[in-house]
């Protein structure tokens, strides 16, 4: 499989590309941590652009030490004040357990997959819950930033504020 098609497209995408020289700083002061699904565009979905945000994606909007590591360093060098985590309706990763998913994994693969955690569960609110309370209690983000749970619908683009 090659990656010209990508690579033209990135081509073209570069002659136009107006958007160099930004120094990595939120502008707007915002963190979305949100899910890898491909139906997700977190600029658009809140109405900010290109250097307004720092995006950080994890399978099902989950809060792993590496996206709170993430979270930490926007909060301490990156100007972020409000925190937004945003898991989403129909989500393979609320399907079932981690367990569930490490088995059809195993199965398409025919590899030994009991060493992967997803920190999947059907309780999407509960995760939520626990996650901002993660994050709002964590020493490098409290009392530095915002920290807000919502729920994004995929069907909709609407976002709900849970936490």
């Amino acid at each position: 499989m090659s990656f010209d098609d990508l690579l033209e497209a990135n081509r073209d995408y570069a002659q136009d590309f107006a958007h160099g020289g930004f120094d990595g700083i939120a502008r707007a002061g915002v963190a979305i941590l949100t899910c890898m699904d491909s139906r997700i565009e977190p600029l658009e979905m809140v109405g900010l652009h290109i250097g307004d945000v720092k995006i950080l994606r994890s399978p099902g909007g989950r809060v792993s030490t590496s996206m709170m590591t993430g979270l930490a360093l926007s909060v301490q060098l990156l100007n972020v004040e409000r925190i937004m985590i945003v898991p989403h309706t129909k989500c393979a990763m609320a399907d079932g357990t981690d367990e569930d998913i490490r088995e059809v994994i195993s199965e398409r693969s025919g590899l030994d997959t009991t060493w992967l955690e997803f920190g999947t569960t059907p309780d999407q609110v509960k995760r939520l819950h626990h996650d901002v309370r993660a994050i709002r209690n964590h020493p490098l983000v409290k009392d530095r930033a915002e920290v807000g749970g919502f729920m994004y619908d995929v069907d909709t683009g609407l976002l709900e504020q849970l936490v």
